[in-house]
């Protein structure tokens, strides 16, 4: 696939890349690899994003990659992770993948839903 210059490919935008030294990264767990389908700039999707880049910032201590699908300009990358509404935030990595329906609105869900837990740092 040919990448353009905004580091898109085939519709998938990223939005943030964080990295940690790699023996730091190395004791302390892999990076978490993220996913939000959201259906363009929708008030619910931009609320959703802001949420999650709060999250991220507050609980996963720059550990995490969050990569923005708009499936109003890409629908056909709805089927890989079988996204059924949106906003879905998805965790590929680390395993086993987790998925999260709706704005991202109640954190303690959202900390849950990652396997974190209020306060606890990765």
């Amino acid at each position: 696939m040919k990448s353009q210059s905004n580091g898109a490919v085939d519709g998938r935008r990223k939005l943030k890349t964080r990295t940690v030294a790699t023996a730091s990264t190395e004791k302390a767990g892999p990076i978490m690899q993220l996913r939000l389908y959201i259906a363009g700039q929708t008030p619910k999707s931009l609320v959703a994003l802001s949420n999650l880049k709060k999250i991220c910032e507050a609980h996963l201590n720059g550990k995490y990659r969050i990569e923005v699908i708009d499936l109003v300009k890409t629908p056909q990358l709805a089927q890989g992770d079988q996204i059924l509404a949106i906003p879905t935030l998805v965790r590929n990595l680390p395993t086993p993948m987790r998925k999260i329906i709706g704005d991202l609105s109640n954190t303690e869900r959202v900390l849950v839903g990652l396997d974190l837990r209020p306060g606890e740092a990765r």
